[in-house]
């Protein structure tokens, strides 16, 4: 296994919830990736004028990064439910759809047996890819509750490309 860096997301509180981790793991292509970064800044609410806030991990050291890295790396970070993935389907593909990947999988510990053996028998979605316009709605769903990411991830499902556009 490659060490990877630290997970760091720059400037962010622990206490803070809200604000979406994105973490960039394809160096193929520059300017797809500015288009990723302004999709991510304009995405928030135009008519207030609020700007949208999220912590970049931009790292050539996470170059290639996989999924499973990207989580076991990512799991200690206190109040971080998801993080978000710019890999290289984001900056092939227009829409620039980011991975989403659920961070709280095993906090499903202390459910009731029957429960539990259904969850083995049919685990919940832990991943589903969202455009940049929505990744502060669905980190906001994330942090208030109201909806669950396997929620989300089967509403990604629906789309004929898998893509969640909007909750």
């Amino acid at each position: 296994m490659r060490v990877l860096p630290a997970f760091e997301p720059t400037g962010r509180d622990p206490a803070d919830d809200v604000d979406p981790v994105i973490v960039r793991t394809d160096y193929t292509d520059e300017g797809a990736w500015r288009a990723v970064a302004a999709a991510l800044r304009s995405a928030w609410d135009a008519e207030s004028g609020a700007e949208a806030r999220f912590h970049l991990i931009d790292d050539p050291r996470w170059d290639g990064a996989t999924p499973e890295e990207l989580v076991r790396a990512a799991r200690g970070v206190e109040n971080l439910s998801a993080v978000f993935v710019a890999d290289a389907v984001t900056l092939r593909s227009s829409s620039r759809p980011l991975l989403a990947l659920d961070l709280c999988a095993d906090e499903d510990e202390d459910l009731d047996p029957a429960y539990y053996q259904e969850l083995i028998d049919n685990p919940p979605a832990r991943e589903f890819r969202t455009v940049p316009g929505e990744v502060h709605t669905v980190q906001l769903c994330l942090a208030v509750g109201n909806v669950s990411f396997p929620e989300l991830a089967v509403m990604a499902s629906q789309d004929a490309e898998g893509v969640l556009r909007s909750p």
